[in-house]
This record gives C-alpha cells, sequence and structure tokens, in this order.
C-alpha cells in the first residue's frame, strides 16, 4: 500500500507516537492556502478542529475527498452543523489519552479509504464498460439499419474514432476484378478531425508494402505506436506525404482488418493519433507528441468487433442490394410480359409508375393545405412506385382479343359486314337488271329510252344510300373517349334488310352487330368490360404471392383499387373515398391522364394535354377522383415529368 497523506489543522495537538507509523504516513499542517488534494493522487485523510471546519468545510466536497476521509477533533464532544456533508466525517477524536485508539482509528481509516477508493475505481470501470457496451450496441443498430452504403460507411470511421477517441481514420474496401481476379484495396473514406482536406477516393495495389495493403493481405492486426519509428526490417512501411504536404503529425496507427461472418476481409479500417481527450486538435508535432497516446489491446478488440459488425452489415447491404436488382429486374420483366401481352399499351405502366411518384413527391413538399403534413418515406415512394408498374399486372389473364380490342367490332365481323354490303351491292345492280329488261321487254325500246335515265337515277340513289350507310357503320364503329348516345343511323340501318342467296330475308346489320354499334363509350360490351375489369383480380392476386417485406406490404391494395371511384361508382369492389388510401388515388390520376393523352392506343386518338386536364376537373367534379390531388396535378406540372425521365435517360 502506498503512503496515507495525512492534513492535521492547527486546532490540533500533535498527535502521539505518530512516528510509529511514520512509514505508512505522510503528515502536513494545514496552514493559509489550504487545498483538499493529495500529492500524487495519493489517499488523503484529514484530523480537522471545528474552527478549521467553520473556515474551510465549504472546500471539502465529495468531488475532491473521498467519503469518510476526515477525523475531527472534538474533545469537548460538543455538536456542530457544518458546510460540509456528514459522509466525510469518519470519526471523532475525544481525546488523545489512548494513543493506541487514535492510531487505530488511523489505520482503520486508511483500510476504509482504500476500500472505498477502490469501489470508486470499480464503478468507474463498470460505467466506462456499460458506456462502451450502450455505445457498441447503438452502432450495432445503426450499422444494420442503414442501406446507404457510402452513409454506412461515414458512420462506420465516426463511430470506431469516437469510440477509440481517434482524430483521424481512413477505411479501404478490398475489391477484385472478376474478369483477371486482380485485388485492388479502394481508399473510400477519410476524416480528420484537425485537418480536414479534400478527399478524392483512388485505388492502390494490394501489395504488404502498406499497412493497409499488408493488414489486408495476413489478416493481422498493426498497432504502431510512433508511425515515424517503424523498424527497417518490416515489410511494410508507413508513407509521410499527407504529413509532409499538410504539415500534420501521424503517431499511433491502429490497422484492422473487416472480416465478415465467413471470415473474408472485406476491407481495412485505419484509425490514427489516439487522444487524451477526443475534443482535442492535433495542430502541430507538439501537439501530437503531447495530447496522442498509443492505441491498448482494448482498442483493438473494439475496433476489431465494430470492423466485424461493418463487414457483416457490408456483406447484407450487398446482398440487399443485390435482391433489390433481382427484384426490379423481375418487375421490369412483368411489365414487358404485359407490354408484350398488350403491345397497344407499351409504356402506359411505366409512364403511370414517373406521374405518381412525381405526385407523390409533390404532395409531400406541401407545407400546408390538406396535405400540409402528408409525407412519404424513400420505402413508402418505392412502394409507390412498384404498385404503378405492376398495376396493370393482370391483364396477362385476359383473353387477348378482348384485350388488345381496338373497335366497337372485332376485325372479323367488320369483314363481315364489307362482304355483306358488298354482296347487297350487287343484289342491286342484278335487280335494277331486271327490271329495265322487264321494261324493255314489256314497253319497248322506245319507252325504254325515255325511262333509262330514271332507272340509272333510281341504282345510283340505292347504291349512294348503301355507301352512306357503310359510312356511317365506320364511324360508329370508332370508340368514344366520353359517353355519347348511340347513333340514330345504326338504328335505322338496323331496319333494313335483303335477300340472301337462300331467299331468307336477312337485316343489313345483326341485333349484335347493332348492339356492338351502339356501345356508347369505348370499345368493349358489358360482358367485355366485366372481362377487362377482371384484370384488377388478377393483379391483386398474383401480387398477393409476392412476399413483400414490411415496408411493401400494401402494394397488392394500392394496384387492386386503381379504377375505384371517390362515389363508390368503381370497381371491383365499390369503395368510397374514405376507404381509399391516397396513394391509391394518386395512382388514379395518373392512370386516367395517361390513358387519355397515351399516343399509342389504336382504338383512339390521343387527347391534347389541355383537353385531358379538362376531363380530369370533370372527373373530380363528378367526384369520380380527388379534386386536389388533381390540382396538385396541375399545379406542380406533373404531366411534364415523362418528358423530362425521357430526356435523362
Amino acid at each position: 500500500m502506498s503512503k496515507l497523506y495525512l492534513g492535521i489543522s492547527d486546532g490540533v495537538p500533535d498527535l502521539p507516537d505518530l512516528e510509529k507509523l511514520s512509514e505508512g504516513l505522510d503528515v502536513e499542517r494545514l496552514r493559509q492556502g489550504f487545498k483538499p488534494c493529495a500529492p500524487d493522487g495519493r489517499l488523503a485523510a484529514y484530523v480537522l478542529d471545528h474552527e478549521f471546519l467553520r473556515r474551510h468545510g465549504h472546500l471539502l466536497t465529495r468531488e475532491n475527498v473521498l467519503p469518510g476521509s476526515i477525523l475531527l477533533w472534538n474533545p469537548e464532544g460538543r455538536y456542530e452543523e457544518f458546510d460540509v456533508a456528514e459522509e466525510l466525517i469518519y470519526q471523532e477524536l475525544y481525546g488523545i489519552g489512548q494513543p493506541e485508539f487514535v492510531l487505530r482509528a488511523l489505520r482503520n481509516l486508511y483500510r476504509n479509504l482504500f476500500l472505498v477508493r477502490e469501489l470508486r475505481a470499480k464503478e468507474e470501470r463498470l460505467r466506462q464498460s456499460e458506456k462502451l457496451n450502450r455505445e457498441l450496441l447503438g452502432v450495432g443498430t445503426a450499422l444494420s439499419a442503414e442501406r446507404d452504403n457510402q452513409k454506412l460507411l461515414e458512420l462506420i470511421v465516426r463511430k470506431t474514432r469516437e469510440i477509440t477517441r481517434s482524430d483521424a481514420g481512413s477505411l479501404y474496401l478490398l475489391e477484385e476484378n472478376e474478369e483477371n481476379g486482380e485485388r485492388t484495396l479502394l481508399f473510400k473514406i477519410s476524416q480528420n478531425d484537425s485537418n480536414p482536406t479534400d478527399f478524392t477516393e483512388f485505388r492502390m495495389p494490394v501489395t504488404t508494402k502498406s499497412i493497409a495493403g499488408y493488414v489486408a493481405t495476413t489478416g493481422e492486426v498493426l498497432n504502431i505506436e510512433d508511425a515515424y519509428t517503424i523498424p527497417k526490417n518490416t515489410p511494410y512501411g508507413f508513407n509521410k506525404n499527407y504529413d509532409l504536404t499538410t504539415g500534420y503529425r501521424t503517431k499511433s496507427l491502429l490497422t484492422v482488418p473487416m472480416r465478415d461472418h465467413k471470415e473474408r476481409i472485406l476491407g481495412v479500417i485505419q484509425l490514427l493519433n489516439r487522444k487524451r481527450d477526443f475534443k482535442i486538435r492535433i495542430t502541430d508535432s507538439q501537439a501530437a507528441e503531447k495530447h496522442v497516446e498509443s492505441f491498448d489491446k482494448a482498442d483493438e478488440e473494439v475496433v476489431l468487433s465494430l470492423a466485424s459488425q461493418a463487414a457483416v452489415s457490408l456483406d447484407n447491404n450487398r446482398l440487399y442490394q443485390e435482391i433489390e436488382t433481382l427484384f426490379e429486374g423481375f418487375v421490369r420483366a412483368s411489365v414487358k410480359a404485359i407490354e408484350a401481352r398488350d403491345p397497344t399499351t407499351s409504356g402506359h405502366s411505366n409512364r403511370v409508375a414517373i406521374y405518381t411518384v412525381g405526385l407523390a413527391k409533390a404532395v409531400d413538399r406541401l407545407q400546408i393545405g390538406r396535405f400540409g403534413s402528408t409525407t412519404f418515406t424513400p420505402e413508402q415512394i418505392k412502394e409507390i412506385r412498384y404498385a404503378s408498374l405492376l398495376h396493370d399486372f393482370g391483364k396477362v389473364g385476359v383473353r387477348e382479343h378482348v384485350l388488345v380490342k381496338a373497335k366497337k367490332l372485332y376485325p372479323h365481323q367488320m369483314e363481315l359486314i364489307e362482304q355483306r354490303f358488298g354482296y347487297i351491292k350487287r343484289q342491286i345492280e342484278a335487280e335494277m337488271m331486271r327490271k329495265r329488261f322487264e321494261f324493255l321487254r314489256e314497253h319497248g325500246e322506245a319507252a325504254f329510252k325515255r325511262e333509262a335515265a330514271r332507272f340509272d337515277q333510281e341504282e345510283r340513289e340505292r347504291i349512294e344510300r348503301l355507301d352512306g350507310f357503310a359510312a356511317e357503320i365506320l364511324e360508329a364503329n370508332e370508340p368514344r373517349i366520353l359517353a355519347e348516345e348511340p347513333a340514330l343511323a345504326v338504328k335505322t340501318i338496323g331496319g333494313y334488310s335483303y335477300v340472301d342467296f337462300r331467299g331468307r330475308l336477312q337485316p343489313y346489320l345483326t341485333e349484335d352487330e347493332r348492339t356492338m354499334l351502339s356501345i356508347p363509350r369505348g370499345s368493349l360490351n358489358e360482358s367485355e368490360r366485366r372481362e377487362i375489369e377482371s384484370h384488377v383480380i388478377h393483379t391483386f392476386e398474383f401480387l398477393q404471392k409476392i412476399p413483400w417485406t414490411g415496408t411493401m406490404r400494401n402494394i397488392p391494395t394500392i394496384a387492386r383499387w386503381h379504377h375505384e371511384k371517390l362515389d363508390g361508382g368503381g370497381y371491383p369492389d365499390g369503395k368510397s373515398a374514405e376507404e381509399l388510401p391516397l396513394q391509391t388515388k394518386m395512382m388514379t390520376v395518373s392512370d386516367i391522364f395517361d390513358a387519355l393523352t397515351a399516343q399509342d392506343r389504336p382504338y383512339k386518338r390521343a387527347v391534347p394535354r389541355a383537353r385531358a386536364i379538362d376531363i380530369l376537373l370533370d372527373e373530380a367534379k363528378d367526384n369520380h377522383i380527388d379534386r386536389d390531388l388533381v390540382d396538385v396535378f396541375i399545379d406542380a406540372k406533373i404531366f411534364q415529368y415523362e418528358e423530362s425521365e425521357t430526356t435523362s435517360e
């Protein structure tokens, strides 16, 4: 045990037989300028009288004196209250009539102080250990949560520096060329609190000549006390160029490999200049000599642990990115399958995704109004994008001839009508020829010549009427964007008939043809429309089978309801405004706009942008789509996003 420093106030008489403890005591009379501390950090105790405590008691606090440090000289046995905490007074001395008692009290005081100091030291080590564990736990949590590789690497270096009180740090990634197997170290991250400089990534060959290359090659930990005194017989050396260029002084170095759970080395972490106080800046060689200390074994263990966590996080991120890439490819392939099934809508899914994501970001930027508090995380934006890209995937389950139907009548039906009208035309010509012949036979040539013009006029009028019917059928066969009453001409034409080659009376248009040509909007009849509408159910069933992550679990529902209307008149479930998620409402606006303006639909002409916006406003007025979202769509000029995306590509 070290000597006990014993401070005795002037009001205390000389204590007996102190020379018997001279080897264990360093006695000093307390005079003016009293400071409650022991030289060289030794244990300190005090024998103090009442008067001294009254004058100097405020200097004795738990911060600078151990509990139980004071023997109170109290020969009169009186009690007084002092400004010093009672826990600092170990025992009272009432006299020196029994020297053995005094000496025993001193011995016990010393043992007590020694135990208290040991307890404090252990408590401090425990606090530091708990603090380190909390920090390591926090770092581990942060590393596992970060998906941005650049941010992850920055976080790794920053946290290892903070925990080890390192002034600077670097991170190298070990990369291998897949073609020739050549390995290089990518100098990826550099941080320096005292001397921040512009940083540029660069690659260096993996050799044992550099410290980082040696660690990456051998997997050893290098803990160097002074980078400038590395023995010449070591395979590696320190490059002083940075120090010479910037005036920095690199002293202590700790370089560790980053191993993943399979013991593969993914990179190297290098820490520079462990400081006694993390806030201190190393501005020159003198500061380095004064404030920099060596890394110890505890630092090695901590950094190795962090490096391992970092390597696992990097590997997880790589796997996560591979899965993201794989899934992105799957989504793209799915969209390609939709477009291959229905080439007429090629590009529609991608444009809807661009519009909807643009609309979501515009809503996210709003600070006031209905959407002032609405925000979308990057994961939610990705959820919106995937839902938009896949919203029509269910069309793969719709019969192709219905899916690609461009007109109200199928091509074979229109061809049959054309053949029928050609037959009727020949029939009119034959009938008029018979009428001429019969008139000539009954009335003679002279009379026929006088009436020939009348027969020609009648034939011409009948054929012109037939040609007019054909033109009206072609017009009626064109789909309408907005609902219209069935063409009166269709009903009129349906009332005409002809005699077929079997001698049976047949209408110019069959009942099925009249029904199809009377479709008020679009090209589909009721049964075909139901079949097309079923694509949202097919989409939902398909998307439900994909094991989405938690952040994207709403994709099937968002896509399912993109044909719903706010008034409950949509399909497939007749949902009302309150039941529809905002993401679906946004997709609906985008889907309608693109369907109106798309240039690649054979069953309709593209609507000009201004007209399409008017139709969106009409739809909102009828409570089919969200008016506030339409306003954001227009104000933010979301309709220009597809053009900018195309330009950027």
